[in-house]
């Protein structure tokens, strides 16, 4: 059974701030989302986590290995940088959805997200080390199959972003439906899902029906680990295996 802890992290009073004591330009909030992004990506990364962006003022991180105390330091971090604050809060479940509605509820019962009086809020219970194994975290790396020749050579690049992102969305929500995984686009035309144990028979029903559905055709590489960077790392050379053998799915556990 899988055990991922995932954790979410959203901006304090974020968009109260982003009209406080008028207006801010647009490519000012989009410059600090970007670098927050970027150095929370860092700073999880560097603790063998893996951040997705989701919609910039929130976040959803896989942090197996990550303790409280881990957390409360990346807090200071954001704060010492940032003219925003960050909470955080964190959940282990066998199924990364139901991991984060505990998250997500968690920080709800705390405030809402615009209560100035909320702030760099902190709760959860991480794995504890004890409990950890190598088969906690499951990842998914997902990737249109001949996406620069079917669309970068082929069409201008709004159009394939339009492509791309339809079968980005089906994915997303079948993925999530049938198997409260999570799923993030996360550039080029690759998907990284967060995944509750699921067999290769499964990946496949996945991969038809977003071809049958919006006719873009996937392949999948799938690693296991006891973190996020251990199990996307086995992932990517499962793809390169795909890639290689011309299979749409390959397993790396």
């Amino acid at each position: 059974m899988t055990h991922t802890q995932v954790t979410l992290l959203q901006i304090d009073n974020y968009g109260p701030w982003t009209v406080t004591p008028s207006p801010r330009r647009e490519v000012d909030l989009q410059t600090l989302q970007s670098r927050l992004y970027a150095d929370l990506s860092q700073l999880i990364g560097n603790r063998e986590g893996y951040v997705f962006f989701s919609r910039f003022d929130n976040m959803i991180a896989v942090t197996n290995g990550l303790t409280m105390a881990d957390l409360s330091l990346i807090q200071e971090s954001i704060r010492n940088r940032y003219p925003v604050t960050l909470s955080m809060s964190v959940a282990v479940d066998g199924s990364p959805a139901e991991a984060l509605e505990v998250a997500t509820s968690q920080l709800q019962d705390e405030g809402s997200a615009q209560d100035e009086t909320r702030t760099e809020v902190l709760r959860g219970d991480p794995i504890s080390e004890v409990e950890r194994t190598a088969q906690d975290v499951q990842l998914a790396h997902f990737d249109v199959d001949n996406a620069t020749e079917k669309y970068t050579d082929q069409l201008n690049e709004f159009d394939t972003f339009i492509e791309i992102e339809q079968g980005y969305a089906e994915l997303m929500q079948y993925m999530r439906r049938a198997h409260d995984a999570l799923s993030f686009f996360v550039g080029g035309d690759n998907v990284i899902a967060v995944c509750p144990r699921m067999d290769a028979e499964a990946y496949a029903d996945a991969i038809d029906h977003v071809e049958d559905a919006v006719g873009v055709e996937l392949k999948v590489g799938v690693g296991r680990d006891r973190t996020a960077q251990g199990a996307g790392m086995a992932a990517k050379h499962a793809l390169e295996t795909c890639r290689e053998a011309g299979t749409a799915v390959e397993m790396n556990l």
